[in-house]
C-alpha cells in the first residue's frame, strides 16, 4: 500500500503520526491503526486503488477550495474575510437564532457582492452559513458567532472566590428516597450547602444509563449524554399530582420493599431499577388519568420544545425494550435506521415512546427545581454538574446521531497517572469531520443539554476538546486524533453564555503545551487536584501556586480520599487485585507516608513537627486550599466524613464496589455532624462563604 498516499490521508484525518507517552518515549502510529482510524471515519481501504481515489476525493478537493470551510468571529463584532473577490454572497442564519434576533440583523447586511473581500456584519451567536458564488462554483463557509468568553462567577453575580460540596448523587441516603439519591435529595442537600456558606454541590453525571438497561451503574458510561437518569426521579414528588390519594397509595405499596433498600449498605441497583422502574409506569398511567391540566400542558409544551431530538430518543428506548440495550444487535432494518422500519415503529410502540418522553419531562422538572433551590434565588452557583466524556457503544447516542459518530473504535487513554496500564473507555466518539458537515449538531445538543440546569459544569476530560486518544476495536494500537479545538471552544461559549453557565475544564494528564492557556482565553475554568500538583522535584505545589482561574480539590470520584490517601488504600488495593505480581507496594507506600507528611507541613512554618493525625491534615489542606487565591473549592463529603474508601478506583468493574458506597449519614443527620460546621468556619475565616452570617451549620 502507498504509504506516503496513506500518511496524507491520515493527515487529512488528524491522525497524529505519533506520541510521547508518560514516560517521555516516541510511539509511533501504525499503519492498520491508520487504516481503522480510517474506516472510522467512513473511508475503507482495501488497496492502492481506493487510497489514490479517497486522496482525491478528500486531500485534493479540500486544497482546490477558494474559501475556508469554517470562521469564527466573535458576537456582536462584525468581521472582514480576507477573501471573497467577485463573490456573490449571502448568509442564512442559524436556525436557533430567535426571532428578536433576527430583527437585530438588517436583511441588506446579509448578501452583497464583494468587490475585494467579504465583509460581515454583526452577527447573533450561533452556526450560520456564509454561501459564496463566484467563477461558476458555489462554496458554503460555516460561520461560528460566538462570545469570546464563557460567563466568570462575577459575571454570573457570584463572588470570585467561593466553595462548595462534591458527593455521589447515588449514594446520597434520607428517610424519604428510594434507596438511591434522587432529584429531591440533591436539592435538600445544596440547601444544606447554602446554610454552611457554600456556593455550588457538585455530583456525579446524570446523564440517562437506559431505562430498561437491568446493569448499567457506572455514570461515566451512560447511554446518551443529552438526557438525563431517571433513577434519580423523586417518585413522591411527580409533577401533576400533588397530594392525589392515588399517589399516595402508590407509595405506600412500595414502602416496605423501599425500607429495605434505604437500609443497605450499598446501592443494590438491580432491586432499586425493578421497584423504581414499576412505581414510574404507575405514576404514569395516573398521570395520563388525574393530571392537573397545567402539567399537562408544561408536558405537551416540553414535547414541542424538544422537537425531533426527544422523539428519536424516546423511540430508542422503546426499541430498546424490545430488542435489548446494544443496537449492533437490533434487526438490521433498526441498525440502519430505515426510514420505512422507524415509520413503522414509531406507530407500533407510540404509547412506550410518549411514557419514555414523559419520564424526561419529570426528571427535567425536578432538576429545574433543584437548581433553583441550590442556586438561593441566585445567591449562589447551584447545581455543579458532570459532563462525561463520550457514551457507551450501542447506547442511544451512538444510534441518535449516527451520522457523526466515528463507527469502530473506543474512546480511552494511553498510560498515566490515573491509569498507569492505559486504559480503554468503551465509550464512543465523534469524527471530527462529520461532525462539521452535520453543522456540529450532535455536540451542541450535548453541552446545552448538560448545561441547561447547571450554574457550574465540569467537562471531563477536556483535553478531547485538543485531540482524542482512539483506540481501534480491531485490536490495532491506540492513536491520538486533532479535534477542533478552536471550533468546540466557540460552541462551547455559545452554549454557555445562553444558558448562563460557569464551565470547568478537567484537564489532568498528558497536556500540550499552551492548551491550558488557549481553554483558560476563553473563559474556562481549569481543574487542580492538590495530591497531584507537584513540582518537577516531587515537592507538592502550595495552593497559592495553584492557576487563580480554577477549581481546586484535595480528591476526586477517581482518587483517594483524604483518610485513603493516609491508608495508602488505593495502592493496598491495586496489591491485592494484581495477585502478587505488583512488585513496589511497599515502596509506593514509603513515598505517600511522606507524601502525607509534606501536606501536613503545607500551613507550617518550617522546622515545625507537623502531626499528621486525620484532623490535622483535613484542616491542614483545607485551610491552605480556602487561603488561596484559586476560584472554586471543591470539599468532598466524604471527606468531611472521614471515610477510606474511593468511589471509583479506575481500571477496574465489579472487583472494587464502584458506583456503590453509600453516605454514612442521612441527609437528615448531617447537620448534627460536626465536621461541617469545621469546614464551613475554615471557609468563613478565608471569605470564600455565601453569607458570613448564615455560614454556621444548624
Amino acid at each position: 500500500m502507498n504509504v506516503d498516499n496513506l500518511n496524507l490521508l491520515a493527515g487529512h484525518f488528524g491522525i497524529h503520526p505519533s506520541y510521547f507517552d508518560f514516560d517521555g518515549n516516541l510511539i509511533q502510529t501504525s499503519v492498520e491503526t491508520q487504516l481503522a482510524i480510517l474506516r472510522a471515519n467512513g473511508v475503507q481501504l482495501d488497496n492502492d486503488a481506493m487510497v489514490e481515489e479517497a486522496v482525491q476525493e478528500y486531500v485534493i478537493a479540500e486544497r482546490d477550495r477558494w474559501f475556508p470551510r469554517e470562521l469564527i468571529m466573535g458576537t456582536g463584532y462584525g468581521y472582514e474575510c480576507n477573501f471573497g473577490l467577485g463573490a456573490r454572497w449571502s448568509i442564512e442564519l442559524d436556525e436557533r437564532v430567535t426571532d428578536e434576533q433576527r430583527a437585530s440583523v438588517k436583511p441588506s447586511s446579509l448578501k452583497g457582492i464583494a468587490e475585494t473581500h467579504i465583509s460581515l456584519p454583526p452577527l447573533p451567536a450561533g452556526i450560520h452559513d456564509l454561501i459564496c458564488e463566484v467563477g461558476g462554483r458555489t462554496e458554503i463557509v460555516t460561520i461560528i458567532s460566538a462570545p469570546q468568553y464563557a460567563p466568570s462567577l462575577e459575571a454570573l453575580g457570584g463572588k470570585s472566590r467561593i466553595w462548595g460540596l462534591n458527593t455521589g448523587l447515588y449514594g446520597l441516603r434520607s428517610a424519604r428516597n428510594s434507596g438511591l439519591g434522587d432529584y429531591e435529595d440533591l436539592a435538600r442537600l445544596s440547601e444544606f450547602a447554602q446554610k454552611l456558606g457554600g456556593s455550588f454541590v457538585g455530583i456525579n453525571p446524570v446523564h440517562t444509563l437506559g431505562f430498561a438497561d437491568p446493569h448499567a451503574i457506572s455514570p461515566y458510561s451512560p447511554s446518551h449524554r443529552g438526557f438525563f437518569n431517571t433513577q434519580h426521579i423523586a417518585v413522591d414528588r411527580i409533577p401533576g399530582l400533588k397530594n392525589m390519594p392515588a399517589a399516595s397509595a402508590i407509595l405506600l405499596a412500595v414502602e416496605t420493599q423501599w425500607q429495605e433498600l434505604r437500609a443497605s449498605e450499598q446501592v443494590d441497583y438491580l432491586p432499586h431499577r425493578i421497584c423504581h422502574n414499576a412505581a414510574l409506569r404507575d405514576f404514569y398511567t395516573l398521570f395520563l388519568q388525574q393530571a392537573e391540566p397545567e402539567a399537562r400542558q408544561q408536558f405537551a409544551d416540553f414535547r414541542h420544545e424538544r422537537g425531533d431530538y426527544l422523539q428519536r430518543f424516546a423511540l430508542y428506548e422503546a426499541l430498546a425494550e424490545q430488542y435489548g440495550q446494544d443496537w449492533h444487535e437490533w434487526p438490521m432494518a433498526f441498525q440502519r435506521r430505515e426510514p420505512n422500519a422507524i415509520a413503522d415503529a414509531t406507530e407500533r410502540f407510540g404509547a412506550r415512546i410518549d411514557f419514555y418522553a414523559w419520564l424526561q419531562w419529570v426528571a427535567g422538572v425536578q432538576l429545574a427545581d433543584a437548581q433553583k433551590r441550590a442556586s438561593g434565588q441566585g445567591a449562589g452557583m447551584g447545581l455543579y454538574l458532570d459532563l462525561a466524556v463520550g457514551a457507551r457503544h450501542g447506547g442511544a447516542e451512538s444510534w441518535c446521531e449516527a451520522e457523526s459518530v466515528a463507527h469502530g473504535v473506543s474512546l480511552g487513554a494511553p498510560p498515566d497517572q490515573l491509569g498507569p496500564d492505559g486504559q480503554n473507555w468503551g465509550l464512543m466518539t465523534y469524527a471530527p469531520r462529520k461532525l462539521a458537515a452535520n453543522k456540529y449538531r450532535s455536540i451542541r445538543h450535548i453541552f446545552r443539554s448538560a448545561m441547561r440546569y447547571a450554574g457550574i459544569l465540569r467537562i471531563d476530560h477536556v483535553l478531547g476538546l485538543n485531540r482524542c486518544f482512539w483506540i481501534p476495536e480491531d485490536g490495532s494500537p491506540g492513536a491520538y486524533v486533532t479535534q477542533p479545538l478552536d471550533t468546540l471552544l466557540a460552541i462551547l461559549s455559545i452554549e454557555a453564555n445562553a444558558t448562563q453557565t460557569a464551565v470547568i475544564g478537567e484537564d489532568l494528564g498528558l497536556v500540550p503545551d499552551g492548551f491550558r492557556e488557549k481553554v483558560q482565553s476563553r473563559g474556562i475554568y481549569g481543574y487542580s487536584v492538590l495530591q497531584y500538583e507537584k513540582w518537577p522535584d516531587g515537592t507538592f505545589k502550595n495552593p497559592s501556586d495553584l492557576r487563580q482561574y480554577s477549581l481546586a480539590c484535595f480528591s476526586t470520584h477517581d482518587t483517594p480520599t483524604l483518610k485513603g490517601f493516609m491508608a495508602c488504600t488505593d495502592i493496598n488495593w491495586r496489591e491485592k487485585l494484581s495477585n502478587g505480581k505488583m512488585q513496589n507496594a511497599e515502596e509506593q507506600r514509603e513515598r505517600r507516608h511522606a507524601d502525607v507528611a509534606a501536606l501536613a507541613a503545607l500551613n507550617r512554618a518550617e522546622g515545625s513537627d507537623p502531626d499528621a493525625n486525620f484532623d490535622t491534615l483535613f484542616d491542614e489542606v483545607h485551610s491552605a486550599l480556602a487561603q488561596s487565591q484559586v476560584a472554586m473549592i471543591a470539599v468532598q463529603m466524604d471527606d468531611v466524613l472521614g471515610q477510606s474508601e474511593a468511589q471509583n478506583l479506575p481500571g477496574t468493574i465489579d472487583e472494587h464496589p464502584n458506583w456503590r458506597r453509600k453516605c454514612p449519614l442521612t441527609l437528615e443527620g448531617l447537620a448534627q455532624e460536626p465536621a461541617f460546621a469545621r469546614i464551613s468556619k475554615i471557609m468563613q475565616d478565608n471569605d470564600r462563604n455565601l453569607n458570613a452570617s448564615e455560614a454556621t451549620a444548624e
